[in-house]
């Protein structure tokens, strides 16, 4: 009897890109048909998992003895627990879900509809921070290492805020282009360690490299802003926090939509749209 060999992938048993753009169109459709009350409170738990992975940062941040290198690449190691939280254990993440885009080019569900999902959940995303960031400031958490857990908190969030508006915007570009293609490499996975490696090395990558995430300075700059409040010293500003959040928010919207979900559904699913 003639054996037949099965032809040979170079993905194994991984999900190929085509697959993982079908898979992103039926997600999104699914994140836009969610109710209004299980969005907010999934959005409020994507907040606060990405303050914790930036408290755990902050942890290698405030040892003093570490190199540059070491300081970044140990630092964007301990901030992927926020986005592995949301992958593994189920949260709406704005960056993340600048994908959804995929719904309304493939004719899923309304542009309307995908506008007032990223609202909704970007409101959640900034209340699940500011209440992590107010809940860490009562726990007395900067008080960690001889208080300098405070002080690299307050430092991060000066470093952003001196940043000018279009350096912030490019920063948010760049930071969600590897968020995106953390989460998209994230849908084809089939077990939580998959999901763990999905998010490692972009998550570590954005974070080494300075760029600048959102929903992670919805915490930075709160947190600063609370600590300086009692006590502190700094030199973080209102004015300052809105201005960086609108350029980082402005720049994961076009690094995270146009860059991935729109070159990704313009490669794989316009044809299909089409037909």
């Amino acid at each position: 009897m003639k054996v037949t060999e099965k032809p040979s992938s170079s993905y194994s048993g991984a999900m190929t890109p085509a697959s993982m753009e079908r898979k992103n169109e039926r997600v999104a459709e699914t994140k836009a048909s969610t109710d209004v009350a299980s969005s907010l409170a999934l959005s409020v738990m994507a907040g606060a998992f990405i303050s914790l992975g930036a408290t755990f940062m902050l942890v290698v941040k405030s040892d003093a003895t570490l190199g540059f290198a070491a300081t970044q690449l140990l630092g964007g190691f301990s901030f992927t627990l926020g986005l592995f939280l949301i992958l593994a254990a189920g949260a709406e993440l704005f960056t993340g879900n600048c994908l959804m885009v995929m719904g309304p080019l493939a004719g899923r569900f309304s542009w309307g509809r995908l506008l007032s999902s990223w609202a909704l959940v970007l409101a959640g995303n900034l209340v699940g921070a500011v209440l992590a960031a107010a809940l860490l400031a009562v726990a007395g958490v900067a008080s960690a290492n001889g208080g300098a857990l405070g002080e690299a908190a307050v430092a991060v969030a000066e470093g952003k805020v001196a940043l000018g508006w279009g350096v912030t915007f490019a920063r948010g570009v760049l930071c969600n282009l590897l968020v995106c293609l953390a989460v998209w490499i994230g849908h084809a996975a089939t077990s939580v360690t998959d999901k763990f490696f999905s998010a490692l090395l972009p998550v570590m990558a954005f974070m080494a490299c300075g760029f600048e995430h959102c929903v992670a300075n919805m915490f930075f700059l709160p947190y600063a802003l609370m600590l300086q409040a009692l006590g502190a010293p700094g030199g973080v500003d209102l004015a300052g926090a809105a201005s960086n959040l609108s350029a980082a928010t402005l720049g994961n919207l076009v690094g995270g939509a146009l860059l991935v979900g729109v070159s990704y559904w313009f490669v794989y699913g316009r044809d299909r749209a089409r037909g």
